[in-house]
């Protein structure tokens, strides 16, 4: 199976406290929550670039084999995934019409091009590329994951459910697929399940900070304090720039009572994201 712009990388693959302090850590705690579902949706839409396969280098030999074989589909799709990756999206329309004009039926293509219209804020053509490499192929994993995605951010929570459902069903590999079905299972508080989906999508992808967030945050719904507290600094660990690791790790010290600590995780997340509105609040409460 091959996810979106990876055509060249083959994948398969309340809890409630009853203290006077708590009561308000439990209401900030639902909040969390539902900001954590959206935050982690985040996740780079964009795809975590791989800096070798986007790089100028591989296109220009990718180019070389598309001049020495300028009717193969296959090669216009993996050169567009290679746009893709470098943040070239028109060039990588191009490429993706091109290996779609030499081969209607090949579904990786219109997946890939599906992925760079939902970057380029194009959801009625994504949609439109995602249903038809579904109808060529109903077992793509992909497409599926994708489309879901494309659910999800318009709030059609059961039709993306039943997307990464179908995804999963097709025994995928790609990680994103039990992260999101997760973060649908958290907004629904089926906590031990999205605990499941997200530990799942950590053991597929270890270096994501994102199903560590998610899996916090449901420990945290079940009150499992300790564990939630590891995953947010595990997250911290794999990449400090993700302001909602820092308020989630703030939400623990301010449970726990410790402001000074909790104001500074908030005062950090806030610095890296301005407009985090929950950040804000949580150091106006805890600076004082």
């Amino acid at each position: 199976m091959m996810s979106g712009l990876a055509a060249a990388e083959p994948r398969k693959h309340m809890h409630r406290l009853f203290s006077a302090r708590s009561i308000g850590c439990v209401a900030l705690l639902a909040a969390s929550l539902a900001l954590g579902a959206c935050q982690t949706g985040i996740e780079a839409e964009s795809v975590r670039l791989d800096a070798a396969q986007g790089s100028s280098e591989n296109i220009e030999s990718l180019t070389a084999v598309i001049r020495q074989n300028p009717n193969d589909a296959v090669a216009y799709n993996v050169r567009g995934s290679a746009y893709g990756k470098a943040g070239r999206f028109n060039d990588a329309i191009r490429d993706f019409n091109r290996a779609i004009e030499i081969n209607p039926s090949f579904h990786e293509a219109y997946a890939n091009r599906a992925l760079v219209w939902r970057l380029l804020g194009e959801p009625v053509k994504a949609a439109e590329d995602y249903n038809r490499a579904i109808q060529l192929n109903p077992r793509y994993d992909a497409a599926y994951v994708g489309r879901g995605e494309l659910y999800r951010k318009a709030g059609r929570l059961n039709e993306a459910f039943n997307d990464f459902q179908r995804a999963i069903q097709l025994d995928t590999n790609d990680p994103r697929a039990y992260h999101r079905r997760g973060l649908i299972q958290q907004s629904r508080g089926q906590h031990l399940q999205a605990i499941e989906d997200f530990s799942t999508a950590i053991s597929l992808s270890p270096s994501s900070p994102e199903p560590y967030n998610g899996r916090g945050l449901s420990y945290l719904a079940t009150g499992s304090e300790e564990n939630a507290f590891e995953d947010f600094n595990t997250a911290i660990k794999l990449d400090s720039r993700l302001a909602e690791s820092w308020a989630n790790q703030a939400l623990v010290y301010e449970r726990r009572g410790d402001r000074a600590k909790a104001a500074k995780s908030y005062g950090h997340a806030l610095q890296l994201d301005p407009k985090f509105e929950a950040a804000r609040a949580g150091l106006a409460r805890t600076r004082g």
